[in-house]
């Protein structure tokens, strides 16, 4: 099984960025603990970050043919068509992640374009959302029985 783990804009400075909000965790830390998970697991995992929509529609679209999607959109989340687009023309299984609890902050970071095409969302969790997201696409993707 192969897992596409997508980053959006400013999520590179995750540790330094606003740890109020998003935490102390990098990105390398996180992907470290996902990695670790995905090993217990037997999943491939591949991660990517950008801080721009067109590369990030590209890595999409050329991991077409993987069988899951955890994507942190970042603020794009909020203002992207292409974007869910990509998701929705390549058909992947997807799951949205975001560090901090979305709708508990501004208006305009209430609306996602990307909920109606992701299989789910895990909002305010912060790093632990991406290891439930690992967990419940696998169990998704293995037919795994829910608890």
């Amino acid at each position: 099984m192969r897992i596409f783990v997508l980053n959006g804009p400013n999520l590179n400075l995750l540790g330094s960025r606003e740890p109020a909000i998003y935490g102390l965790e990098t990105l390398a830390d996180i992907e470290l603990l996902m990695r670790t998970r995905a090993d217990k697991l037997r999943v491939d995992l591949e991660f990517f970050q950008s801080n721009h929509e067109g590369e990030l529609v590209d890595a999409i679209q050329s991991h077409r043919d993987w069988d899951g999607l955890i994507i942190n959109a970042g603020a794009y989340t909020h203002t992207s068509l292409a974007i869910p687009d990509a998701i929705a023309s390549v058909g992947i299984a997807a799951i949205e992640v975001h560090l901090s609890n979305v709708y508990a902050r501004e208006a305009v970071r209430h609306h996602s374009y990307l909920s109606p095409i992701v299989w789910g969302q895990v909002v305010g969790f912060g790093f632990r959302g991406y290891l439930a997201a690992l967990d419940l696409l696998y169990g998704r993707l293995t037919n795994e029985a829910s608890g």
